[in-house]
Order: C-alpha cells, then structure tokens, then sequence
C-alpha cells in the first residue's frame, strides 16, 4: 500500500496539520519517543517554564532598573532594598516571590536577530538553524499526561526563533491562535460532530483487520511505529485533560477577567492551564507583534496599554500558581529580546539597546527577592556581575534538572552548548538565584 494513501485515509487523527499549529501531531508524537539515552533529564524542583514574552523590548530603566533618566517614580516593594517603577503596584507586592537581573548583556540589537538570539543563545547563522530553548526544555524533559510539551501562544513573528533547528522538527512548539477570540479553539484538538470516539474506536478496530491483511503481503518497515504514533493520537484527542486544558469557557468567568480580556491576559491564563496540565514549556506571547518597540512615546504608551496589561495579568498569574502549588515547580521568566537606550529621542521614545537590560524570573525553585547585578546611573551600561543569555538559560535548565553544560552535535559534528554564550563558551547558572 502506498504510504500516502496509508496516511490520508487516517487524516481524521492529524493533529497540527492546520496553518495554525507550527508541528504536526507525528512530529509532537516522536517528540515523546525519540528519548535519546543521554538526554533523560535528572529530578529537578521545576517541572515547567513559563516564558512571558515582552515582544519589542521593555525599557529596563522604565520597569526593574529605576534611574534617574526615568520620568516614572520609584516605588519600594515587599521585599527591603528593591525598588521598581511606580507603573507595577502589584508586581512590587510580589518580590518576595521574583527575583530581577539588571544586568543582562546580549548581542543583538534587532528584532529578527535579538528575537532569534534571545530563543536560542545564537547569532544567525545562515548555515545553522539553533534550537530555541523551548524546543531544548521539550525534547529533555519529554510530554506529560499527553499534552504537547512546548506550546506558543499566540505567535506574532519570527517563527523560526521559537523552533528546534538541527534537533528536528519534532521538537517545535505547538502554536496556537489568539486565546482571547470568542471562538478560540485548537482545531485539531475538535472531533467533527459525524465522528463519536465510539465510532473512531470502531474505525480503528476496522482498520487493524484491513492493515493486517494487507502486511500479510507487504513488509513495510515503518508501520509499526507509525501505528504506535496514530495510538497515541488517538488518545490525545481522546483525553479530557488534553482537550480541557486549552478549553477557556472552564475557567469561572472572574478568573477569565482577573488576568484581562485581552490576548495578552488569555494568554497568561493558558499558560496556567497548560502547566497544570502536564505542559513542559508555554512562551506566552499575547502583546502584538513587536509592541513594545516604543520609538515613539515612550511614556504615554507604557503607562496607557503595556504597563497596566503586565502589572495585571503578571501578577494574577503568580498569585494563582501560588495558590494552586504550582510556583514552586514552575519557572517564570519575564523578558523580551533586548532593552532600550538611556536617552529619550526627539519622538518622545527609546531606541533598541541591547548593551544592558533587565528582567524578571522566580518560581521553580528560583530564589526570590534577590538582585542580581546592577547596571551605571543611566542603565545604559553593566556596572557589575554580567549575565549572558546563556547563563540565563543555564539557570533555568538547573532548576529543571537539565544538565547546563550538556552539548549537542549539530549536522556535521560540530558540538553546540545547549546553554550557549558569547564567544561560542558555556553559560553558566546564576548561583545567586539557586
């Protein structure tokens, strides 16, 4: 039997095939399978990761690194000693729970390319293709209770930031649409209403005699392991977690409006439920593509839409991971691709700046209320205790259990560091938050 044929007769178990899932079912599948010996990871405190994706680049002095050439106040949190910008209340009450490194350094001071490098830890390379460390966290750690292990929701650009490179394409995320859309759905994960599971069980069962049949009379090496892929699908539509977790009309409609009915809140809610549902890595990137690029008006746009979006729906999130005992096993991760320049330009905005910038991480075992590193009187530049966005990762693969100093072999043999640097060198963890 042709394989073609072998599979289309099957398409009614495809599960990202559609134009919004960036991998296909077999592909999440073989995800699960193709452990490789050296790859299981060791028990860590964190279980999952939560990157909230800050598309466009947040201006360090304007959010966690208050300077003078900020025009936003100081406010104190509840942690002594750490202060924030006045635009994030509720975030100051929970420092105690987050942490903050102010002096980050990267190498890339555009979109696509600070985009690519924050995913990956890479320049781009024209001959390489890098996996991002969502895609590193998926294949490590592997799928629980069925569900996808690396989820993006919702995508805005630069897909291939958020994918698995040279590691294989059964290793990207799952991507999903704008979860705050009245309709929001993941298509594949929908029987069609003429399909029952009764009647699905029973094609099934049919199948099994017809494709016995036929191997009577054709070897075909690779039908027991797509065979093995199409029962698994089967039981990822099957599954209620699966289906309940990327269901929003479960959540209690308070809930939904605590985080914001926005794409950005919604977003940060179904990184809740996928966490809680066995999901290993979710990028939550709900603000629109590149929003806070803020060249023009700077200050007007942080306080009117970006800032009071993050100061809600971050702070629910924590608060309900908290509640629900999951903070202590999930990392978050507060960040976007780069910072922006100490001077205001004559538009009122700030410019890309990637010298020295600021985020925020805590859960999973992280240490909270620390600063780490600490930036000159303009935040323009590190003043102590660099950290690479291949410590960063370095950190957030210890707390997972990952060993941080792991190489991989690209096509060729070229050995890779999972937590990459600059210069090509290892990163390594920040001691200071483990």
């Amino acid at each position: 039997m042709n394989e073609t044929r072998y599979w289309h007769r099957r398409n009614f178990l495809r599960v990202g095939g559609l134009s919004y899932l960036g991998m296909s079912l077999p592909q999440y599948l073989r995800a699960a399978a193709a452990k490789e010996a050296a790859g299981v990871a060791t028990a860590g405190k964190a279980q999952a990761c939560i990157l909230v994706w800050l598309s466009g680049g947040p201006p360090q002095m304007d959010t966690w690194d208050p300077k003078p050439n900020s025009n936003f106040k100081t406010i104190s949190t509840n942690t002594a000693g750490i202060q924030i910008s006045e635009l994030f209340p509720r975030v100051a009450k929970l420092m105690d729970r987050l942490s903050i490194i102010r002096s980050m350094h990267t190498e890339e001071n555009n979109h696509p390319e600070g985009t690519y490098y924050g995913m990956t830890g890479h320049r781009p390379n024209p001959t390489m293709r890098f996996p991002s460390f969502g895609s590193i966290i998926g294949k490590e750690l592997g799928s629980r209770h069925d569900v996808p292990p690396y989820v993006v929701t919702p995508p805005q650009s630069y897909p291939h930031s958020y994918n698995a490179g040279f590691i294989g394409p059964q290793y990207d995320p799952l991507v999903v649409p704008d979860p705050n859309q009245e309709d929001f759905k993941i298509p594949d994960l929908t029987l069609p209403k003429s399909l029952t599971p009764e009647l699905i069980e029973t094609r099934q069962a049919f199948l099994r005699v017809v494709d016995k049949r036929i191997r009577d009379k054709e070897e075909f090496a690779e039908f027991s392991n797509m065979d093995a892929y199409q029962e698994q699908a089967l039981r990822m539509i099957l599954a209620p977690n699966v289906r309940k977790a990327f269901d929003l009309t479960l959540e209690p409609p308070k809930d939904r409006e605590a985080y914001g009915r926005s794409r950005f809140g919604q977003s940060m809610l179904l990184a809740r439920r996928l966490v809680e549902a066995g999901c290993r890595f979710v990028t939550a990137e709900g603000y629109e593509h590149s929003e806070w690029d803020t060249h023009f008006k700077n200050d007007e746009i942080l306080r009117r839409d970006l800032a009071p979006k993050l100061d809600q729906a971050l702070s629910v999130l924590v608060n309900d991971l908290d509640q629900r005992g999951l903070l202590k096993t999930t990392v978050v991760v507060v960040m976007g691709e780069f910072g922006r320049t100490p001077n205001i330009n004559p538009e009122g905005g700030r410019d890309h700046w990637a010298n020295c910038w600021s985020l925020l991480i805590g859960g999973g075992g992280i240490r909270g209320g620390c600063v780490v590193g600490s930036s000159d009187a303009a935040a323009g530049y590190v003043a102590t205790r660099m950290v690479t966005q291949g410590d960063l990762f370095a950190t957030i693969y210890k707390a997972l259990g990952i060993d941080p100093a792991k190489i991989y072999h690209a096509p060729g043999g070229r050995p890779v560091y999972i937590a990459n640097s600059i210069g090509d060198k290892r990163g390594t963890p920040v001691q200071e938050l483990l």
